[in-house]
């Protein structure tokens, strides 16, 4: 069932509201834990230690440290409750490279590197990558907390990869400089400072990623363009939770000046989360993407209205911005399988959102998955299956300040538009440090032509379209793509990762005859850093 006050729809998630739900599964009698489930508790608990107030019955050992993969977990600091004690150190616990902890400050500071090295049949040089950075955590006088992560980052990616960045920049980080022939090189930084003005409201304001849903994809809003400005609040009253999110971001068709200064472009998007039982939750969202430049600049401060809906603001103003509506839900079927899903809509007019003339206008996103947990009765042996999909032209609009994507890369689902898509997921637990992970992927998306618009760029000005009616999923040059990643994953110490990976995968488009396969793998060492998927 649902823990009360955690909701974990909205990503990255609060350290506290993490360790409060490691005391509440560890104290339900009702669930049987395993030597690893052990191990993952105690895992989540030394990364947030400052929020531990007592241990969870069973007793946790340091022999039982296991990865989790929390790369949409965050690192979300927020108002201290507990006492603390006065500590100055390096090394004292394996989650920190160097922590102090007194009256006014609680400050942890790590390392965080990623390297790897391998070979990949379409790149004639070797695969490799290194990055180095530092991540600095804490409070301030229990009040104001405050998080920045910083890395400079070299290498040489996947064919695919780089095919990939040239339509929508480098994947998760947006700006990145040749280096070399094949090689980029790029600079990442996310940081924040948050604060709780009230017992059941917290407020972020920073630099970072969000994520909305309960899949690998998010048709609604995922972590996978560059980190952008924001200011989140989360509000939880019980089984609400309710959260606006204020963003400016980049409308990278656009610049200013001799300098190339990059144009502006803002969102404002709500999400309510409400858990109508001990296991359904369900989820509205609507979001609006704008831009002032042409009558003055700025942010629209109607939009800035906690609660209205944004429909009804953009007949008061008269405007064309774009607004999106989204719901999401989480059904837990069983203690083992639960089924989630989400729906987005662009456009809807009712004359031809029920018909089956294949109009332009019928502009949505979907998502249906499921999760099955110790799998056929195999403990910390998980499947997951999802199936998202996407008509042509979702997404797009007549220009960059208003289309969404961010930095020119989408913000939903990493292929845009136009698309099919299955997934399917393993991941087992062998023993409390080894771990393995398996991807399939299949998608049909269709492609560009000729120098016509078929829907699935969405950086492309939608009035360009190929027609108004008859538009099928996957139009145009149809491209088939079958992934498979498999990944072993040992963890030396605490956060210290190393990692083996081999990964195939097909292109093909019989209208051109196109083929092209990627044979890859790699070995890596990672620390305090989360894996780059890349699945696409």
């Amino acid at each position: 069932m649902f823990s009360e006050g955690f909701h974990a729809t909205l990503k990255p998630y609060e350290r506290k509201a993490v360790v409060a739900l490691t005391d509440s599964i560890a104290k339900d009698d009702k669930i049987k834990l395993t030597r690893v489930d052990r191990a993952t508790i105690n895992y989540l608990r030394q990364d947030s230690r400052e929020w531990i107030v007592e241990e969870p019955a069973p007793a946790l050992t340091a022999e039982d440290s296991v990865p989790l993969n929390l790369s949409r977990m965050g690192s979300i600091p927020t108002i201290k409750t507990a006492p603390v004690k006065k500590e100055r150190t390096f090394f004292s616990h394996p989650a920190d490279l160097y922590s102090l902890q007194t009256e006014d400050l609680d400050l942890h500071v790590n390392f965080a590197t990623n390297n790897y090295v391998g070979r990949e049949n379409n790149t004639e040089t070797g695969l490799w990558f290194t990055g180095r950075g530092v991540e600095i955590r804490g409070l301030i006088n229990q009040k104001l907390g405050f998080y920045t992560f910083i890395s400079d980052n070299q290498g040489t990616f996947a064919n695919y990869v780089r095919q990939y960045s040239d339509r929508y920049n480098f994947p998760n980080e947006g700006l990145a400089k040749t280096l070399r022939r094949t090689g980029v090189d790029f600079f990442s930084g996310r940081g924040y400072i948050t604060f709780r003005p009230l017992k059941s409201i917290n407020i972020q304001f920073g630099h970072d990623r969000n994520f909305i849903g309960n899949g690998y994809r998010s048709m609604i809003l995922s972590d996978n363009s560059s980190p952008y400005l924001f200011m989140r609040i989360d509000t939880h009253l019980g089984k609400f939770q309710y959260t606006n999110l204020f963003t400016s971001m980049i409308n990278y068709q656009n610049f200013f000046g001799n300098d190339l200064l990059r144009g502006k472009k803002y969102t404002a998007m709500h999400h309510l989360s409400v858990n109508l039982s001990d296991k359904f939750n369900v989820g509205i969202f609507e979001s609006e993407v704008f831009n002032r430049d042409s009558v003055g600049g700025g942010y629209e401060l109607n939009y800035l209205n906690p609660i209205i809906f944004y429909r009804f603001v953009e007949s008061y103003l008269g405007s064309e911005d774009n607004a999106l509506l989204g719901v999401d839900f989480r059904w837990l079927m069983g203690r083992r399988v639960s089924l989630y899903g989400q729906f987005m809509l662009d456009e809807f007019l009712t004359k031809y959102f029920f018909s089956n003339e294949g109009s332009w206008t019928k502009k949505y996103g979907g998502q249906l998955g499921f999760k099955y947990v110790d799998a056929f009765g195999i403990p910390n042996f998980d499947l997951q299956g999802e199936y998202n999909v996407a008509r042509p032209y979702t997404y797009t609009h007549r220009d960059g300040a208003r289309n969404y994507t961010h930095f020119r890369q989408p913000l939903a689902h990493p292929l845009g538009a136009n698309f099919r898509e299955f997934l399917g997921i393993i991941r087992y637990k062998i023993t409390p440090r080894l771990t393995t992970y398996g991807t399939i992927m299949w998608t049909k998306q269709g492609m560009d032509f000729d120098g016509q618009n078929w829907g699935g760029n969405l950086l492309l000005d939608y009035e360009t379209r190929v027609g108004d009616l008859g538009n099928v999923i996957a139009q145009g040059v149809p491209l088939f793509t079958r992934f498979l990643d498999l990944r072993v994953s040992y963890m030396l110490a605490h956060n210290l990762f190393l990692e083996g990976r081999v990964l195939r995968r097909q292109e093909e488009s019989p209208r051109y005859t196109l083929r092209q396969n990627t044979r890859l793998s790699t070995l890596a060492l990672r620390y305090n850093l989360p894996y780059r998927q890349q699945t696409f």
